[in-house]
């Protein structure tokens, strides 16, 4: 009888969306800060290496805690997680827009930081339950969006708010409208998003709390797992140089006489253009295309990207394509690591603390990166030399790459 037969979940596309909006909506928060950056110097009289801190300090909460998060989100649960850090991104916010000094505003960046943390590491985990084993490359994929998209409407629509604020006050209002979007993402999240339903074959994550034996186990398990090492560092080469180069293009741009309203639609293409990597990515992966293939594309072409836009004297218009495709290309990366991660980590429910561990080192590059390509920038009296940053991040997650295929073909073979 039809009534007897075990119901099968469907695909909840609501949720699915409810989830990439959420991650979006943490992202927001990360790139509010380059198109503020120019009034913030003002306001505050900041330095270039300051600001390169400003930009990278919100992801010191990842680079201590990334991994310990991801076990917390573990015990704590997906969905409920999530919840968590859109609430305390928005408590941050409202916090960091009352800041009268850097030293203020540097605290509620680390505070947003964690908050980010809270909301991205369970992306992939809810994703993975929601949408069916033969789609979660190309979510993987539209996941591996979430920063770009989010950085790219940060630099767009942030001069927009800010211009409906005053001159040296249009960054609070920011900080504020923010504030709220996080709110009404929490409230999304909680009306749509089930907390534990999974396709057959998917190991459930329970959205119950509680402390679990198994927690030092799987910190173990992900620690010991040279594939989790392999992707982590791959994600921090390429997360510091991407964020360097992007954060720092408004400035540029101004330092150059560019008028900030091209400045940020500018910047706000070469962010958005690496969706296009990601999306790709997700559609190359379920045509067969080997990972490895995808991740040292994207590794080649950002380190050659970066030398024309920054090491040769290169035509403006030439420059700007080569940030493009440093950019573009480079979307492959994320999107095959996060695929990686749910087919490479050592157990089914290691994949949050091996997605934490790859954040933590995420994190771990966009603190260095940004201060690291500024002194680069100031001991050479300009930008020229900056590429060479991009150079060896990249030559190094080409040996990652060689690394990480090797330890896909062995998890092919053993399936």
């Amino acid at each position: 009888m039809a009534s007897a037969s075990k119901p099968q979940p469907v695909t909840d596309l609501t949720a699915a969306y409810c989830v990439l909006a959420a991650g979006v909506g943490a992202a927001l928060h990360i790139g509010k800060l380059p198109p503020a950056l120019p009034v913030l110097e003002r306001a505050l009289g900041i330095s270039l290496v300051q600001a390169g801190f400003l930009l990278s300090l919100v992801q010191l909460s990842g680079m201590a805690l990334g991994l310990l998060t991801g076990l917390a989100v573990q015990r704590t649960g997906l969905r409920r997680s999530m919840l968590g850090g859109l609430l305390l991104l928005a408590t941050a916010s409202l916090l960091g827009s009352a800041a009268d000094s850097a030293t203020w505003l540097l605290a509620t960046r680390v505070l947003e930081g964690l908050g980010f943390l809270w909301v991205v590491l369970p992306g992939p985990g809810l994703l993975r339950q929601l949408v069916p084993p033969q789609r979660v490359n190309r979510v993987m994929g539209m996941w591996g969006t979430y920063m770009p998209l989010g950085a790219s409407l940060a630099l767009l629509l942030g001069p927009v708010v800010m211009h409906i604020g005053s001159a040296d006050d249009g960054w609070r209002l920011l900080w504020r409208v923010l504030a709220g979007l996080a709110v009404l993402l929490a409230l999304l999240v909680f009306w749509h998003v089930p907390g534990g339903k999974a396709f057959p074959g998917v190991t459930q994550q329970s959205d119950a709390p509680g402390a679990s034996s198994k927690d030092r186990q799987l910190l173990g398990l992900t620690l010991r797992s040279r594939p989790a090492w392999w992707m982590a560092l791959s994600f921090a080469v390429y997360s510091g140089q991407w964020i360097a180069v992007v954060g720092f293009l408004p400035s540029i741009y101004a330092q150059a006489g560019v008028a900030i309203g091209t400045a940020a639609w500018l910047t706000a293409l070469a962010a958005a253009v690496n969706m296009l990597g990601n999306l790709a990515a997700g559609r190359l992966l379920e045509r067969g295309i080997r990972p490895v293939t995808l991740l040292c594309t994207g590794f080649v072409v950002m380190g050659t990207g970066a030398t024309v836009a920054f090491g040769l004297h290169a035509a403006p218009w030439l420059q700007y394509v080569a940030v493009l495709a440093f950019s573009a290309v480079g979307g492959l990366i994320p999107a095959t690591l996060f695929s990686l991660a749910v087919k490479l980590a050592p157990r089914a429910d290691a994949v949050s603390t091996t997605v934490g561990w790859m954040q933590q080192w995420s994190a771990t590059g966009q603190v260095f990166g940004p201060p690291l390509v500024a002194w680069v920038a100031v001991q050479a009296g300009g930008w020229q030399w900056t590429g060479l940053v991009s150079v060896a991040c990249s030559a190094a997650g080409l040996l990652l790459a060689l690394q990480i295929h090797r330890a896909w073909l062995r998890r092919q073979n053993e399936g």
